[in-house]
């Protein structure tokens, strides 16, 4: 695919048909289905190829995988992309500049890349609760993965906050490692799917404090306690516990496109049913993306339908 370089700066040394900003499970199912139609891709991820799948201990909702650990899914999907001959590189994008008939990537070492099409694959971050003391306990007491961090809280007694499925499959992980989990939800019962609260409730060292919403977090150099208030009551206690783990959902990784795509009030990208945004030829996959389900096979399905899409308008 040929380019009009036009007025782009001779730092300009790669162009390629499709570049994902990000390296989740939808961009390495749109490497895959790139190569398939003969297209060239570059998967730029800043972290480690797979995305949140890394964090995700155990996958038991996808087809073909009864029970697979996260990065063991993440890296047989980039082994697939790669055996196709799609490339990958490690960089953080921070400008996209965008142009008629192709976009300028541009990475925080100076470097900029052409592209023809562009797939948004940033995902999202765990979101904060922004109540006194989280900031100064954090990596201190305060965890937003129990994955990356579970095992230093081995034998000890720790809480997880929220009553989704994500929260529930960290005070799965954390019962295994910690004394005691005390999940924190602040309804009367929880959002999980029932297959994960069936576990929850037949896990005997898992325990809940129902109608409750963290007030502050309290502790000297590293966290000691936490002071629960019920929202039915307003009454408030003082909880020793020895770590928290932060899981309220997520935060869409949209700050360098906003000024770019359009998004809605919480910053998740609008797209079409294609997957494409307000801008031609840019796309939004995965967990950037506002839709009704947030999965790894809905991420995976964008990221095919993506390619799909692009190749039909502007590659056939």
């Amino acid at each position: 695919m040929l380019f009009d370089l036009g007025s782009i700066s001779e730092r300009v040394a790669e162009r390629y048909d499709v570049i994902t900003v990000g390296g989740g499970p939808s961009a390495l199912a749109a490497a895959i289905y790139a190569k398939r139609m003969g297209l060239s891709i570059l998967v730029i991820e800043k972290a480690i190829e797979g995305g949140q799948l890394n964090l995700t201990t155990t996958i038991d909702n996808y087809p073909g995988f009864s029970n697979i650990r996260g990065e063991e899914l993440a890296a047989k999907m980039k082994d697939h992309a790669r055996q196709l001959g799609a490339e990958f590189l490690n960089g953080v994008v921070t400008k996209i500049e965008k142009h008629d008939e192709y976009h300028t990537i541009m990475l925080q070492d100076g470097k900029a890349i052409l592209a023809n099409v562009i797939l948004l694959a940033m995902g999202a971050n765990p979101k904060k609760l922004n109540v006194p003391g989280e900031k100064e306990f954090t990596a201190r007491g305060i965890s937003y993965c129990a994955t990356c961090d579970g095992y230093f809280f081995k034998d000890k007694h720790v809480m997880v906050i929220g009553g989704g499925d994500t929260a529930m499959n960290e005070a799965l992980h954390l019962s295994r490692i910690a004394k005691s989990v005390t999940v924190v939800h602040r309804r009367d019962k929880l959002r999980a799917v029932k297959t994960l609260q069936d576990k929850v409730f037949s896990n005997d060292a898992i325990s809940f404090e129902w109608n409750s919403i963290v007030d502050r977090f309290e502790g000297s150099s590293q966290l000691e306690f936490v002071v629960l208030k019920n929202v039915k009551t307003g009454e408030k206690k003082r909880v020793k516990t020895d770590g928290v783990f932060v899981a309220i959902g997520l935060s869409p990784n949209s700050d360098i496109v906003r000024n770019i795509v359009k998004t809605d009030e919480n910053g998740y990208i609008l797209t079409d049913e294609n997957t494409e945004t307000s801008v031609p030829r840019i796309y939004a996959v995965g967990d950037v993306r506002k839709k009704s389900l947030r999965q790894i096979v809905t991420a995976v399905a964008d990221g095919a339908l993506a390619i799909a899409n692009a190749f039909e308008k502007y590659f056939a």
